[in-house]
Order: structure tokens, then sequence, then C-alpha cells
């Protein structure tokens, strides 16, 4: 039977398992631009990006997701009861406290990030803040802290960058495809060439679909540990349902980081009925629908 200390020994392998894919993944596009132009330079290139990357996703993440949403830092006697509220759940759950900020949005939401529980962050929209109670607050910020206990932030923050560069390269390489200098078709190469344009669309898509896979999953977890945080799961459950009614979008909106969120910021996935996960949009949705979390949460019917 899976445990905490499962998963979170699970949470550590994938994301090394990610970063080497991306580091084969990225040598392969080098590659195939060294053998397109008879560069091998270009390869040896791609090799150290690679490694850069990999070093840069670990180390910067954070900022990197910091500066996406808009986040800026909280001062505790501007936002007590979010800073309290915090503090508190960290001692409970035993970890550090972690930096609190603030995305200035109506929209109510909030995520975690950072590269390990001593470099962690909770941030939270004011629009969250402004409609839920103590007790609903604790259970977004108990789901929130639980997501770094359960060491999903490396693997979901490392995610953010990685997709990303994998389809900034993706776009990089079918532009000089179609438009830059390219080498004689002969021996097959025609057939080589089809081959780079399709799977330099599909990378892309897959490193989606990945972090799409990886958020919902880990969603269910976060929202299971933070109810035993707060012995209250009647807590996140009713913010689950206001953030679902107000299902309004974020002013400030990034796909790369869509999946920290505790709902998805175009206001939409978390409002999602049960039966529309079934569907293709369900396929591509950044979260469970949230009858299934709060049923969850606090059973049928409640």
């Amino acid at each position: 039977m899976a445990t905490l200390y499962t998963e979170q020994s699970k949470n550590v392998t994938k994301t090394w398992l990610l970063m080497s894919v991306f580091f084969v993944v990225v040598i392969g596009f080098g590659w195939f631009f060294s053998y397109y132009y008879g560069n091998p330079n270009i390869l040896y290139f791609f090799v150290a990006f690679s490694i850069l990357m990999n070093i840069f996703s670990y180390w910067f993440s954070d900022r990197i997701v910091l500066a996406l949403a808009g986040a800026k830092e909280a001062k505790r006697e501007e936002y007590f009861d979010l800073y309290t509220s915090v503090e508190n759940l960290a001692i409970t759950a035993g970890l550090p406290m972690p930096r609190v900020y603030v995305v200035q949005d109506q929209a109510p939401n909030a995520f975690a990030t950072g590269r390990d529980k001593n470099h962690a962050v909770v941030c939270a929209t004011t629009g969250l803040l402004a409609i839920l109670n103590k007790t609903e607050l604790e259970g977004v910020i108990a789901h929130e802290l639980s997501h770094i206990g359960n060491k999903d932030m490396l693997l979901s923050t490392v995610v953010v960058v990685l997709v990303g560069f994998v389809t900034i390269v993706a776009d990089v390489f079918r532009r000089n495809l179609f438009f830059g200098g390219r080498r004689d078709s002969k021996g097959g190469g025609g057939l080589f060439l089809i081959i780079g344009i399709i799977l330099s669309i599909l990378a892309p898509l897959f490193a989606v679909l990945i972090q799409l896979a990886i958020s919902r999953k880990r969603e269910f977890l976060a929202d299971a540990s933070g109810a035993l945080l707060t012995r209250y799961p009647d807590g996140l459950a009713n913010a689950l349902r206001k953030i679902s009614g107000a299902s309004q979008p974020m002013v400030r909106q990034s796909g790369a980081i869509a999946h920290l969120y505790i709902a998805d910021p175009k206001g939409v996935s978390v409002g999602l009925p049960a039966q529309a996960g079934k569907k293709i949009g369900g396929f591509f949705a950044t979260h469970p629908p949230v009858e299934e979390r709060i049923k969850a949460l606090v059973g049928e019917g409640k």
C-alpha cells in the first residue's frame, strides 16, 4: 500500500526521470539539426544547453513561477490571517515556514512552488482571501502545504521550465526546417525531414499532456493530505465550492503554471461537472472535476 513516504520518493524519482527525458529530447533535436546541416558543433551546443537548462530549472524555477504569476511577497501585518494560517499549519505539518506571497487578483486561487521544503513559497490571490472564512482558508493552505510535504513542488515546478523549453526548441526546430538552409534530400533525406517535422509537432503536445496528467493526480493526494492536516475536510470542500462558484478567470494567466494552482486560472476546470472529465475536454483539463474532489473529501451528497 502506498504511503506519503513512498509517494514522496516517487516524486523525486519522477523528477530525475523527467529531467533525463528532457536531456534526451533536446539532444535528439540537436543531433537532428547537426545531421541536417552537417555541422557537429550544433550537437555540442544542444548537449551544453540541455545540461544548463536542467540546472536552471532546479535552482531558479520558483523565481520564474512567481514572476509569471505576478506575485509579491506578503507582509505579516498586512495579510495577518494568511500569514498566521501558513505559520500555524506549517508547524503542525512539521515543515519550515515557507515564504508567503500574494497575487493582486479578484479570482480566488492559490499555489505553492519551490525546489524543496526549505525553499518553499505559498501564494494566494486577494480574491481568495476575500471570499473564504478562516476554516476554508486553512483548508486551502493545508492543501498547498501538502504539495510541499509530498514533494510535489519539485516535480511540478521543474515541469514548468522543461515543458516551456521543449516547446521553444520544437518551435525553433520547425521554423528552421521550413525556412532555413536545407540539406540535400538524397538518400532518404525527405523521409527523414518529414519524421523530424512530425516529432517537432508532437513533442510539445506530449510534454503538455505529461504536465496535465501529473497535475490531476497530485491534486487528489494534496486534498487528502490537507484534510488530514486540518482534520476538517469540510473546510477544503467548502473552499472548493466557493472557488468553483466564482468561476472567474485570473487577469494574469500563463498556461505554463496553470497546473500549479488549486483551481484552473482560466476559471473553467474546477467548475466542470464530473462527467466532463470523461470527455476529450476533460483529458486536457489542468484539474480534476470539482465534484470528484469534494466527493473524495466528504462523500457523496454532503
